[in-house]
Parts: C-alpha cells; structure tokens; sequence
C-alpha cells in the first residue's frame, strides 16, 4: 500500500509502522522511543528481540541525545561519511530504549543519504529505528515491490524508488575511549574507515593485551544465515563450477537459474548477469537474487566474485545468504 510523506508522517506519530526508502535498502520505521511501535517491528519482520535496531536521525547535531560518550574518532567518520552507508554503534544513554538496543549497552545511528528519508526525519521531527523491510533472514528490499512481496500489500511503504547503494550500511562501532571496530562490511570499506580514523581497527590481539576487556556489540546482519531467497542457493567460486554443477542438475530433472558476475559464458537456463564492478553488483544484488527467486525454480545457482578487498561487503552477503547449517 503506497502512501503519501505526509501520511508516513502521521501514521509514525501514531506509533504505526511504515516502510521507507534509504540509499541502502528499504527500512521498516517506527518512533524509536515508542516502545509500543517498536514492537511491531519486531512483530511484523517475526525478528529476535535481542536484534538491536539502527536508529535514523536527521543530522550528526542529534548524537548527543542518545549517547553518553561521542568520541573524537566516531566524530571524525560521520563527518566525512553522514549522510550516507555508515552506522555508529556507541555507548547508550540510559534512557534509550531496551528494546531498540537490543538488551546491548550501545546504540546504532546513522543519517541516511536519501531525499525522502532525510525529508520525513527533518519535517516528522522523530528518529526512526528503520531495519530492512522484510521477513528476518529472507532478502533484503531495495524497491516498494519487494517490500510488499515479503510483508504483504497492506504494508504502508513510502515509495522512494530504487536504493542506490543496494545493501546495508557498514556498522563500526566505538568506544568511548576511541577505539574502533568493523561489525559489518559495507560499501565505505575497511580502508576508508582507517583512513579517516587515523588508525586501524581494534584487533583481538590488540584486545587481549588490554587491562580492561572489550565487549564486541551485538548489531545487526551477523546471524549465519541471512538476506536469503526462499529458493535453495548454491554458491561457487568460479563459473566453470557453477557450469558442472548445472549440467548434473539438469540430468537430474531439476530447474535451476544463475546469477553470473561479469563476462563470458553463459549458462544454460534463466539468467541475470550483472558487471565485475563491486558498485554496480552491489546496487544491482538484491533486485536481481528478487528477479531469480520470483521463477521459482528448484536451485538458484550464484557465481562468487572475487575474493578481494572491493568485494567484501558483497561476499558477506552471498556467503550468509547461501549459509548452510552443518549436519
């Protein structure tokens, strides 16, 4: 169901949930300090309460509301990177909700790069806790369709169009004596982080050494088997294998289609090819794993990019998408 700002606005006040668009994917937000509406997040995405939510603000100038320590290096990263793909994850007030920390003593935030997004926070005046929306673990949204196709057309979305980064944010988080890790890849890369920090990230070598130890947060994304179609995925890390593979499947009577990255041959059965370039397949990932699953074929058949640097974020979620359980 498509609505309106000013609609979004209102049912946010009332403490309603409604989907939005950001530069990342499309989130479900409500008031993050209703804890009622909070809950229904939880309800609807059928999420673990103990996943803490990413708070999204109008502006670095709100930090202080919701945390006890803003240290010189977090300020550092959202100057250079807010608005945009990157979430701070930093020691809490006590008055922030349990329920949007997810039991954790830090908070998530991040100023989200999209007009529309930063419009409804700037004129709404709220914050808004905003995961993706959609069923936990399954594909992430980045267009209003896909947020239907996963929570129903009764859904209230913002329709913003397409997400232009495609896959969620980099989460770092601080602590308040300035020290920094990466919780979960994104398209602001590890380097870029280190780089504006002015030096590397917290290792656990580093940790071990220290007096005091230092608790990693619990944020979004790191569960194992996440951003998943619903269609069985396979995961190869050359197109010769994923070839082979398919062609005993076929014998074996079963329905299949590819996603390929880059040029060169192409498989025997329904295909989406995207470019070798790690922006483009990032912006492209989630529309195109939504396209394959739509064919409801038996086996969905993906081709890993290469394991380098500029990858990474994507890597991360093919690797949790195509997780498979040990037996």
């Amino acid at each position: 169901m498509r609505i309106s700002l000013e609609e979004a606005i209102a049912r946010l006040r009332h403490g309603d949930v409604v989907a939005i668009p950001t530069e990342t994917v499309y989130g479900l937000a409500a008031d993050a300090t209703n804890d009622t509406a909070l809950q229904k997040i939880f309800t609807t995405k059928q999420r673990p309460a103990d996943h803490p939510l990413i708070v999204h603000i109008a502006d670095i100038s709100q930090v202080h509301e919701w945390v006890t320590d803003f240290p010189e290096v977090a300020v550092k990263l959202a100057n250079a990177f807010w608005p945009g793909a990157l979430t701070l994850v930093l020691p809490a007030k006590s008055h922030v909700s349990r329920v949007v920390r997810g039991g954790e003593p830090t908070i998530a935030l991040r100023v989200p790069n999209h007009p529309v997004a930063l419009r409804l926070l700037r004129l709404s005046h709220l914050s808004v806790a905003a995961p993706s929306a959609n069923l936990f673990t399954q594909l992430s949204p980045t267009t209003a369709a896909h947020v239907e196709a996963s929570l129903g057309e009764s859904i209230p979305v913002l329709d913003g169009g397409p997400c232009q980064v495609g896959i969620e944010s980099t989460i770092v988080s601080v602590t308040a004596s300035g020290e920094w890790q990466l919780l979960r890849p994104g398209m602001i890369s590890e380097a870029d982080i280190t780089q504006v920090a002015g030096k590397p990230q917290l290792t656990t070598d580093v940790a071990d050494k220290q007096s005091a130890p230092v608790q990693t947060p619990k944020v979004p994304g790191q569960h194992a088997l996440h951003y998943a179609p619903r269609t069985p995925l396979s995961l190869f890390k050359s197109r010769t294998e994923l070839m082979a593979e398919l062609d005993a499947l076929i014998k074996a009577g079963k329905n299949c289609a590819a996603l390929i990255i880059g040029s060169g041959e192409q498989p025997n059965c329904p295909v989406v090819q995207l470019t070798d370039q790690p922006n483009e397949v990032a912006e492209q990932l989630y529309d195109a794993l939504h396209r394959l699953d739509a064919l409801k074929v038996d086996r969905l058949l993906v081709e890993l990019p290469p394991d380098t640097p500029p990858w990474v974020a994507v890597l991360d979620r093919l690797s949790r998408a195509g997780y498979q359980a040990p037996i």
